[in-house]
């Protein structure tokens, strides 16, 4: 939450010019993205196109494109644009669930403004939870992300695209060594779901959860502290009309197990 101390740590970019922005100066932002299909959508970060007036695709051959924004989803930070082009080269799909901590990855994008510019990590963690984002499960690198990065491709060593760099944790605005990209698989739900139907929708439960601690097995005789615990349950609610309850312990959903307390948010809401 915006209460977490560490949430202000967190920082997603979009550097504005400097002096400040008056009434008839053109105010300027600069991300990245990449190409995801022949036909001209890209995907980008929603924070990087939020507000944009005018969106300027620029490719590595020099070509420009002007791009219209095909939708925004805020609560994962992904957006697909589109240009008018046909035979554009995509990239290669990679999947997420097969990154292994340890394993090298790289970063493309334009940090400062710097086109093209490559940068070299290792997977620090999967699966990792930022406060506010509880429906991504963020990979976590030591590749050197800044402003300008944001909504570039992050590959692994095949040259395919395993994720979406978001944000990064730092307390100067700076690079600091921990970069938190976005898992593509989620990214391509989300792409996916604006393309066909031009919005985001998502399952809904109806209930409030908290982590099982050791402790609490303990006291429900459950075998590990896995799953996610009922604190309470909203009037209404599927969860009311299923006859869930305070106290309940979630540990599977929809045929997929609930490791985690935040495992049920990200199952839920792709039912």
């Amino acid at each position: 939450s915006e209460d977490d101390p560490m949430f202000d740590f967190f920082r997603r970019f979009i550097p504005q010019p400097p002096g400040g922005g008056g009434r008839d100066r053109e105010a300027l932002g600069q991300g990245s993205g990449f190409i995801i299909s022949q036909d001209g959508y890209l995907l980008t970060n929603a924070h990087v196109v939020s507000g944009a007036d005018e969106i300027t695709v620029k490719l590595r051959d020099k070509r420009e494109f002007k791009a219209k924004v095909i939708g925004t989803d805020k609560r994962t930070d992904v957006a697909l644009i589109k240009v008018e082009a046909t035979g554009l080269p995509a990239v290669t799909m990679g999947n997420p669930d097969k990154l292994k901590v340890g394993e090298w990855v790289v970063a493309i994008g334009s940090p400062f403004g710097f086109e093209n510019s490559v940068t070299k990590g290792i997977v620090s963690a999967k699966g990792r939870d930022l406060p506010q984002e509880s429906l991504v499960p963020f990979i976590q690198t030591d590749a050197a992300i800044n402003p300008g990065n944001s909504g570039g491709p992050l590959f692994n060593l095949k040259g395919e695209v395993v994720g979406i760099n978001s944000q990064i944790y730092s307390r100067s605005g700076g690079f600091q060594g921990l970069a938190f990209s976005i898992p593509i698989d989620t990214a391509m739900k989300v792409a996916d779901q604006i393309r066909t139907t031009g919005k985001v929708t998502r399952g809904w439960l109806g209930v409030l959860i908290q982590p099982v601690t050791k402790d609490l097995a303990e006291t429900f005789g459950l075998a590990k502290a896995e799953g996610a615990l009922v604190a309470s349950v909203e009037k209404n609610s599927p969860a009311e009309k299923a006859g869930l309850e305070a106290s309940d312990v979630i540990t599977r959903f929809d045929n997929k197990t609930v490791v985690s307390s935040t495992d049920l948010p990200r199952i839920v809401t792709e039912v």
